[in-house]
């Protein structure tokens, strides 16, 4: 069995009024969800981001959100949905999911991308009102 050593996940929000938001956001890989910050202004409008778990790691609470503890194994890759999860602020909290990709131990597995499944110049709006989660799919070659 191989294991995950990090996992690279970039997000980028839309570049739009409202789009940005102080809620949390979270990925859900390989049948865990991690929490997704730093000390920066996360996903604010028209922000970029890569958010390195594990080997590496970048985010706030690094040692909770590391897919090494439990130890993580490419081969469970497939067994379960990734996903980005929005939980708002209230109920009135929308963000703009532009595009998120996740790699796995620097790029040597398959990536996964919203960009399978919607418009990356449109993007996803999540909020209470039109849905929490967006699904990622594994990018085709």
């Amino acid at each position: 069995m191989v294991d995950i050593s990090s996992i690279n996940v970039s997000i980028q929000t839309r570049r739009a009024s409202g789009a940005g938001t102080d809620g949390d956001v979270y990925l859900g890989f390989c049948g865990r969800e991690f929490y997704l910050d730093t000390d920066a202004d996360d996903f604010e409008s028209g922000s970029s981001r890569e958010y390195v778990l594990g080997d590496g790691g970048n985010t706030n609470n690094a040692g909770r959100n590391d897919p090494r503890s439990p130890q993580l194994q490419v081969e469970q890759i497939d067994a379960l949905p990734a996903y980005i999860r929005f939980a708002p602020t209230g109920r009135d909290d929308s963000w703009a999911l532009q595009r998120a990709t996740v790699r796995v131990n620097d790029g040597l597995f398959p990536m996964w991308d919203s960009l399978e499944l919607f418009d990356q110049r449109v993007g996803l709006w999540l909020s209470t009102r039109s849905g929490l989660v967006a699904h990622l799919l594994k990018h085709r070659d």
